[in-house]
């Protein structure tokens, strides 16, 4: 089962290279649709969005299992905010992994019956549900690490910094501004959370367009999908930069 795993994790970097093609090529789309003479690259571009969306399918084959040893071992955290929302999540995944791997069995003609619409909805609604576990967990992680932050500063002898924060702890009702202060100073002080922050948002584009609970564009669900797969081909190729948990 280790080895498995191991095996899944390895091929997430190839799956996320063809994301970020794919979301490129919605992008370049998009922008280049209403452009006269530009039809065949038009044309060109969205045929290979979806040989890499076909692509991807092929990755993912493995992933259910993956999403499932996680969710066993999101399970035995000790925090119980973290616990059920990662548990949550990994099992949503697993969910929509089945549903994906239905639509690549339909899309290669192995069981044609299958019910394209219904299956994707639902693989739409597992990752929505999944997604919005994950920020319920980073916003979990956020008040805790912005608490730490608080802390530091008010021990800390250095005023260059500490005295702006103690500001605002003493105007913490005056308004909006010392919040964002704070924020910033938190996020820039723990990277990992930022990325996993900021993929989670911009992967919650394409399932809020799908589902028709925020509805937007091709070229915005083509921007957040590039910034989503740059950032975890990030924390793939550097792990310190993945959200520990």
């Amino acid at each position: 089962m280790e080895a498995f795993v191991h095996f899944s994790n390895q091929t997430q970097g190839r799956e996320r290279l063809f994301r970020a093609t794919q979301y490129t090529c919605m992008l370049l789309s998009y922008v280049l649709e209403n452009k006269s003479g530009r039809e065949e690259m038009v044309m060109k571009l969205k045929h290979l969005e979806s040989s890499m969306s076909s692509g991807r399918k092929l990755f993912r084959l493995g992933n259910m299992v993956h999403a499932l040893v996680i969710a066993r071992q999101s399970n035995q955290l000790p925090e119980l905010v973290p616990r059920f929302c990662l548990t949550v999540s990994n099992l949503n995944r697993a969910l929509y992994f089945v549903c994906d791997m239905l639509l690549w069995v339909k899309s290669v003609g192995l069981v044609p019956n299958i019910d394209k619409k219904k299956w994707r909805n639902r693989a739409t609604r597992c990752y929505y549900y999944s997604l919005v576990m994950n920020l319920a967990e980073d916003l979990y992680q956020l008040c805790r690490c912005m608490e730490q932050t608080v802390q530091t500063e008010k021990a800390q002898k250095d005023l260059s910094c500490g005295l702006r924060v103690r500001r605002f702890i003493s105007h913490l009702t005056g308004g909006l501004q010392p919040f964002l202060f704070l924020l910033c100073l938190t996020l820039r002080r723990h990277p990992p959370l930022l990325l996993d922050t900021l993929k989670n948002l911009c992967d919650l584009s394409s399932p809020l367009d799908r589902l028709g609970i925020y509805k937007t564009n091709p070229g915005v669900i083509g921007l957040c999908g590039i910034i989503s797969s740059v950032v975890g081909i990030l924390t793939i190729a550097s792990p310190d930069l993945k959200l520990k948990h």
